[in-house]
C-alpha cells in the first residue's frame, strides 16, 4: 500500500489533482479518528482532518518522497489538533457531555446488541473514563500517548510526526504513562 501512495504522490506533484483523491480515501478515516481521539469532538475532528488534507495538498511540493507520507500527514494533523486545543473556547455541541452525568452524551445511550446492558455500561464507563483522563493530560503527553498506544506508531515515526528527538519521545511517553497511571491507579 505504501508503494501505491508513493505513486499517487508522484502523480500529484506532476499536476494530477485526481490522484490525491486516492490518498484522501486511504487516509481519511485514520486521520479523522486520530483527530477525534485528540479533540474528543466530532465537529472539530472533521474540521481539523479536512484542514490537514488541504494543507498536505497545498504543500505537497515540500514532501520528501524518501520518507513515509503517513508520517508527514499525521504530523500535519497532530500540529493542527494541538493548535486547536490551545485556542479552544468553551462550546456546546450535541455530542458534549450531558450535565449531571459522568462522561455520557446522547450517543452513548445507544445500545450495542453484542453485549449485555450491564457489560455495555461498564465498558462505556471505563472507556470514557480512560479517554477523559487522557484528554486531561497536557497536550505534549496526550499526543504522544495517542500516537503510541492508540495509533500504534513506532517511536521513530512519532519522532518524525512531532519533529522532536527520539529521546524526547521516550521521555514524554514515560512521563505521560506515569501521569496516566497515577490517575487510573484506583481503576
Amino acid at each position: 500500500m505504501d508503494e501505491m501512495i508513493r505513486e499517487r504522490i508522484k502523480q500529484v506533484k506532476k499536476g494530477d489533482q485526481s490522484a490525491f483523491e486516492d490518498v484522501v480515501s486511504f487516509f481519511q478515516n485514520k486521520i479523522y479518528q486520530h483527530c477525534y481521539r485528540m479533540l474528543g469532538n466530532t465537529h472539530e475532528a472533521e474540521d481539523i482532518a479536512q484542514e490537514a488534507f488541504i494543507r498536505a495538498y497545498i504543500n505537497i511540493h515540500s514532501f520528501d518522497e524518501r520518507r513515509k507520507f503517513s508520517t508527514w500527514l499525521y504530523r500535519i494533523a497532530t500540529n493542527l489538533t494541538i493548535d486547536r486545543i490551545r485556542k479552544r473556547k468553551p462550546d456546546h455541541y450535541l455530542d458534549a457531555e450531558v450535565k449531571g452525568t459522568e462522561g455520557l452524551d446522547m450517543y452513548s445511550q445507544l445500545a450495542d446488541k453484542g453485549r449485555k446492558p450491564d457489560e455495555e455500561v461498564e465498558g462505556l464507563e471505563l472507556q470514557r473514563y480512560i479517554q477523559y483522563e487522557i484528554s486531561k493530560l497536557p497536550p505534549k503527553y496526550r499526543s504522544i500517548i495517542m500516537l503510541r498506544y492508540i495509533e500504534e506508531f513506532s517511536l521513530q515515526e512519532i519522532s518524525e510526526i512531532l519533529d522532536i528527538p527520539l529521546g524526547t519521545v521516550k521521555t514524554r511517553i514515560h512521563r505521560g504513562r506515569e501521569a496516566l497511571r497515577k490517575k487510573l491507579r484506583h481503576v
